[in-house]
C-alpha cells in the first residue's frame, strides 16, 4: 500500500488569501464607517454591524470547514459540531441585542444619567 503526499499549498495560499480579504474589508468599512450603512437600521441595530456579525461568522466557519478538515466529514458529523455552535451564538447575540436595548431605553428615558 503506497501513499502519496499531497502538497496543500495551494490551498493553504487560498485559504489566507480568502480571509485576509474578508479580514480586509472588515477594517476598511471599519475606519471609513459608510453613512449610508451605519445611518440604516435592521431590526434594531446599524446595517454595518450586521454586515460585521455576517463576515465574522463567515470567517469563522470557514475556518472550521479548512482547518479542523471539517469538509471531509459526513453530514452529520458536520451537522454536529456545526449546529449547536450556530445555535448558541443566534442565541447569544438576541440576548445582546434585547438586553442593550432595554438598558439604552432606559438611560434614554429615566433620570438615570450616563456616567460613563
Amino acid at each position: 500500500m503506497s501513499h502519496e503526499h499531497v502538497s496543500n499549498t495551494k490551498r493553504i495560499w487560498f485559504v489566507f488569501g480568502l480571509l485576509s480579504v474578508v479580514t480586509t474589508v472588515e477594517v476598511i468599512l471599519g475606519i471609513l464607517k459608510p453613512e449610508s450603512l451605519h445611518m440604516t437600521e435592521l431590526f434594531g441595530m446599524n446595517l454595518l454591524n450586521w454586515i460585521f456579525y455576517a463576515l465574522t461568522i463567515f470567517k469563522a466557519y470557514y475556518i472550521v470547514w479548512a482547518f479542523m478538515h471539517m469538509e471531509g466529514e459526513r453530514a452529520s458529523l458536520r451537522w454536529a459540531v456545526v449546529a449547536p455552535v450556530i445555535f448558541l451564538v443566534l442565541y447569544l447575540l438576541f440576548i445582546l441585542l434585547v438586553e442593550a436595548d432595554y438598558v439604552f431605553e432606559i438611560f434614554k428615558t429615566s433620570t438615570i444619567k450616563w456616567n460613563f
